[in-house]
């Protein structure tokens, strides 16, 4: 089991008002809005993990009364000692249960790469289709700092592998990055070799919008790889690198949400810290 702390080098930031007004006073014209331009909105639960764990339920109906549609979990067997250890405990059907009852469906799940490997792929699926998913994403590799770039290519292979049964039990398989897929090994971006290894058909990505803080626009990268993309998580920031609700930071999001369908994006989570989730839904909705 991978222990990992995948949002440790997030930042923390600041937040607006006007638009959770206009989110209070208008849903039902905000969530029109959202369905007519194709805009399926959920949320990331590893920002809310601790609420979640607190009050599963409760957190949930309020992330609904937002405008979220859709909740993106985290294997809880994969995520146990890191937040996630009560939905262990849990009958996956029960989680199922849960989270139809506050008016959400669960997609997508987070699981760690261990969770591919090829003595626990079959139990991973297993899971996945008792929660009623249609996305697994494999969280990243987690592969040490002096990782070569074989390193990568070779976590892509058996990442592929697991991709063939996944599609197989009727689902896609995906990939999910950080900041440390933008980094140069060999001469090579580590993104664009992983996009050369993986099977196109096989393994969609999930792009994270937080690396335009390292210069890396999400637009771009859909246009560059049409049809290679599954979901995204959204999150916006200033141009000193600070987390804000989306629409107050420096991203363009009429030219993300355009370019997210030549990409083929399917699903977007916003995934920032919890006072975030209003103003941004709010954005995103009246777009």
């Amino acid at each position: 089991m991978e222990k990992i702390n995948r949002r440790s080098f997030l930042t923390k930031a600041a937040v607006g008002t006007g638009a959770t007004l206009a989110l209070t006073q208008l849903p039902g014209t905000i969530l029109a809005a959202a369905n007519a331009n194709d805009m399926p909105i959920g949320f990331q639960s590893w920002t809310v993990k601790e609420m979640l764990s607190k009050d599963f339920e409760g957190t949930l109906k309020v992330m609904a009364g937002m405008g979220y549609k859709m909740i993106e979990m985290c294997s809880p067997k994969g995520y146990a000692q890191i937040g996630f250890g009560k939905f262990a405990a849990m009958k996956t059907a029960d989680i199922k249960t849960t989270i139809n009852n506050a008016g959400l469906t669960c997609p997508s799940c987070h699981f760690g790469s261990a969770e591919f490997a090829d003595d626990k792929i079959d139990e991973t699926i297993q899971f996945a289709k008792e929660l009623g998913l249609t996305q697994m994403i494999c969280s990243t590799f987690w592969l040490p700092k002096t990782a070569t770039l074989n390193d990568y290519l070779a976590s892509a292979d058996k990442l592929n592998k697991a991709a063939d049964k996944i599609k197989a039990a009727g689902m896609q398989a995906g990939f999910h990055n950080h900041e440390f897929e933008f980094a140069q090994l060999e001469g090579e971006l580590i993104y664009d070799a992983l996009m050369k290894r993986f099977d196109a058909n096989l393994v969609k990505m999930q792009f994270q919008t937080e690396v335009i803080n390292l210069g890396y626009k999400a637009a771009e990268y859909f246009k560059k790889y049409p049809g290679r993309f599954i979901s995204s998580h959204l999150s916006d920031w200033t141009a000193d690198k600070k987390e804000i609700a989306i629409g107050q930071g420096v991203i363009d999001w009429k030219e993300f949400f355009a370019a997210a369908k030549t990409g083929g994006v399917k699903n977007f989570f916003v995934e920032m810290n919890f006072d975030k989730f209003k103003d941004s839904a709010a954005f995103i909705h009246s777009m």
